[in-house]
């Protein structure tokens, strides 16, 4: 592997600007095909296998007139000082139904007047719009339409508020948020390399990555399928991968020009060792990200394989691009500047902070595993009380009409008339009439508690299917209202009336959501841990080293779900991260944490473990191998951890409850698995393992290929240092630096200098 990748690194290097004409060729091109392009279709919320997408699926196919699927909206009236049935507040009202009604892709609206949609204290009323189209279908001068009327409305001395899927969404912390992510990105790495060249090219090459990746979503659409949202975890991901691949493969090439490597051996030697941690880091992220696919929830599979397909671009890029970048910058991109610490006690230079916190971790293992585990198994507690939904009209900021207008409902008419359920009643011969069934199933229901209102049947024109309305005496998120559904669900119910029942309704699919992602978390945990275990044992030629690995991630993992918990949950510093109202925890989180932490914790394991076998492998004893892993790969991976961590915490800017959850706990968890997990744990656990850590049984290790991941075949080769590891002053002329007595000269936490170990 490291072979292959090295020659690759220097074919690119000797052709760099074949290859970078190449790469530019196939930007532009995608750019033409996606201009050439149909529009993405819309994005696919079906929950197939779920009981409310059934009742769905028959709802379009028995009453096509109701545009189950269609986007709605709701307007709420509020007359403060009157009331909403005086003559001039209603003339206002009607007004507004008139003209909300002549909108083409209007369905139909309902009058508050004529649906007795009005409070019982004749404050508060609302009219409910269906359109004949989906939300993604919605055109935008009929969200316009609809925000105008609604404004004009408001002048007329009544307070008017909207809700429903159908109002505009702004997608705020879009673009800023990325554009903020880039700009940490950018100081962060001018202060890892001390150079804007160097820092240049990882941004520069994470840009080219993501935007090929995106044009191609948008080429691949319409024959994939692929709904309009699914770049965006694709920019998430491709963004933070693509930055962090690029920056461990400059740093390692300037590591080598300061081992007195030649340029183009230096891109070899840099793209097959840090290029083979690169693809395998690479093939782990793919693994999470395309192993959504189990879950069976298209939206999820669509956003996974957008994404896994940006990550292998950004591998492409890191081992062909950025050395024929490499190439071009020639003399201008320098090796590894000399950092002066002065001296310790003993007159040698004073080690790197990396190697300080190695030599500690190794003297005190015990303490510090200890003391790490706890840690996180104490912000891990708040997930035993993990409760999930899908967000809504109560989690937006109050600032929105949206939570306004919920607000108004809520307070008019009672909590649950925000959440209603529709209630399927099909016959159970398929055929005859449903009429008795349905109003059996109504008194049944109608009798219940914890069941505000129940709605008059209505037939279908086959007699065999009735549906009604049912509005809870609870909240759409609360517990409650989720019992209500399995209780309407319950066999008791269906068996009592001779029918078949299904329920539907916004309430009912987060259920069946968090049902089904509940049900599908352990198989697609077992299959992505599964999988990248053994390609694990493939690069580290270990069993315990993988272990240590997965049980870190859970580790990482569950502290991440915790702190989620207790912010978005519990409402704990809820005002500090602008959370308008703590409820239950995004149903698709926990999966999503599992998927996308899991892959890039992998990054950082592959990226300082790796540098820990390469000089066992070399001969270093085990707690020397340690030392000289975070002396190489300590500063670079707290570079790319703070990189990846600034561009998910950046989404937190958001107004969207959705987003500021996906932020937040992406970022705490890569934060919990970075500094506590790899920089912790994992040299702790190594120390105490000792050379077990790197043992292989013998029938094992016949049947695992060796790769090479380390590159100990690259030290044979000529044009460089040997295997000894002993090295030569560099002096490739300008741009190189010279060496006081108490300098090391090092690069993302390489050091080469007197004491260094070299």
């Amino acid at each position: 592997m490291a072979s292959f990748l090295s020659r690759l690194g220097r074919f690119s290097f000797r052709r760099r600007w074949l290859v970078a004409l190449l790469w530019v060729v196939l930007l532009v091109g995608t750019g033409v095909l996606a201009g050439r392009a149909p529009a993405a279709p819309p994005n696919d919320f079906s929950m197939p296998g779920t009981e409310a997408q059934q009742a769905y699926d028959l709802l379009e196919e028995r009453f096509p007139e109701l545009n189950a699927d269609g986007a709605t909206a709701r307007v709420v009236f509020r007359a403060e000082d009157s009331k909403v049935t005086d003559p001039e507040a209603k003339k206002a009202v009607q007004e507004v139904v008139r003209e909300l009604g002549n909108n083409p892709q209007v369905a139909r609206i309902t009058d508050p007047y004529t649906t007795r949609s009005v409070s019982k204290d004749g404050s508060t009323a609302y009219a409910q719009v269906s359109y004949k189209v989906p939300s993604s279908k919605l055109e935008e001068n009929s969200r316009t339409a609809l925000q105008d009327t609604v404004e004009q409305a408001r002048s007329q001395g009544l307070t008017v508020e909207v809700g429903g899927n159908a109002v505009s969404e702004v997608a705020a912390g879009g673009h800023s948020s990325e554009a903020l992510g880039l700009a940490v990105a950018a100081l962060v790495l001018v202060i890892t390399f001390g150079s804007l060249l160097a820092a240049g090219l990882p941004l520069l090459t994470a840009v080219l990555g993501v935007g090929i990746g995106a044009l191609a979503i948008r080429v691949l659409a319409e024959p994939l399928g692929l709904g309009s949202t699914t770049t965006g975890l694709a920019t998430m991901i491709g963004l933070a991968v693509g930055i962090d691949y690029a920056l461990f493969v400059v740093s390692r090439y300037r590591a080598e020009l300061a081992r007195g490597r030649s340029r183009e051996e230096a891109a070899g030697h840099a793209v097959g060792t840090a290029g083979s941690a690169v693809v395998f880091a690479g093939l782990t992220v793919v693994i999470a990200l395309v192993g959504l696919c189990v879950v069976g929830i298209p939206m999820l599979t669509q956003m996974g394989l957008a994404a896994a397909g940006t990550v292998v671009i950004a591998v492409l890029i890191a081992g062909t691009l950025i050395p024929a970048l490499l190439g071009i910058c020639g003399r201008r991109i320098a090796p590894s500047r000399p950092r002066c610490r002065g001296k310790d006690k003993d007159g040698l230079p004073r080690p790197s902070m990396g190697v300080r916190w190695a030599r500690f971790v190794i003297r005190r293992p015990v303490a510090v595993l200890l003391g790490g585990v706890a840690l996180l198994g104490v912000i891990a507690v708040p997930a035993v009380s993990l409760k999930m939904g899908l967000p809504g009209d109560e989690s937006k900021p109050v600032s929105t009409t949206q939570r306004r207008a919920y607000d108004l409902v809520a307070e008019g008419f009672g909590p649950g008339f925000n959440g209603p359920l529709t209630v399927v009643v099909q016959a159970d011969d398929g055929g005859g009439s449903a009429q008795a069934a349905a109003q059996s199933v109504a008194e049944q229901i109608g009798g219940r508690q914890d069941v505000a209102v129940v709605g008059q049947p209505r037939l279908s024109e086959s007699g065999d299917t009735a549906v009604l309305n049912v509005v809870p005496a609870t909240a759409p998120p609360s517990p409650e209202t989720a019992d209500l559904v399995h209780a309407l669900r319950a066999p008791a119910l269906a068996s009592g009336s001779d029918a078949r029942v299904l329920v539907a309704g916004t309430t009912a699919m987060n259920v069946d959501v968090s049902k089904k992602l509940s049900d599908a978390l352990i198989p697609y945990l077992a299959l992505v841990v599964g999988l990248a275990f053994l390609l694990l044992i493939v690069v580290f030629r270990s069993l315990l080293v993988p272990l240590k690995a997965a049980l870190g991630f859970l580790l990482s993992v569950l502290a991440g779900l915790g702190a989620v918990v207790a912010v978005f949950q519990w409402g704990w510093l809820a005002s500090l991260f602008g959370i308008a109202e703590p409820g239950p925890v995004m149903s698709m989180m926990p999966i999503f944490m599992v998927g996308v932490v899991f892959g890039l914790a992998m990054d950082y394991e592959v990226f300082l473990v790796t540098r820990m076998r390469e000089a066992y492998v070399h001969g270093q004893s085990p707690s020397d191998s340690v030392i000289s892993g975070f002396e190489h790969s300590a500063r670079v991976v707290t570079a790319a951890a703070v990189i990846m961590i600034s561009v998910f915490a950046s989404f937190m800017g958001s107004d969207e409850q959705m987003l500021k959850t996906i932020g937040f706990g992406l970022a705490i968890a890569v934060l919990f698995d970075a500094f506590v997990v790899r920089m912790a744990l994992v040299p702790a656990v190594l120390a105490l393992l000792g050379r077990s850590a790197w043992h292989l049984p013998r029938w094992l290790d016949r049947l695992v290929p060796d790769l090479d991941v380390e590159g100990e075949r690259l030290e044979r080769e000529p044009g460089g240092p040997t295997a000894t590891g002993l090295e030569a002053p560099y002096d490739g002329g300008p741009g190189s630096v010279g060496r006081g007595p108490d300098c090391v000269v090092e690069t993302a936490g390489s050091r080469v200098g007197p004491g260094s170990g070299h």
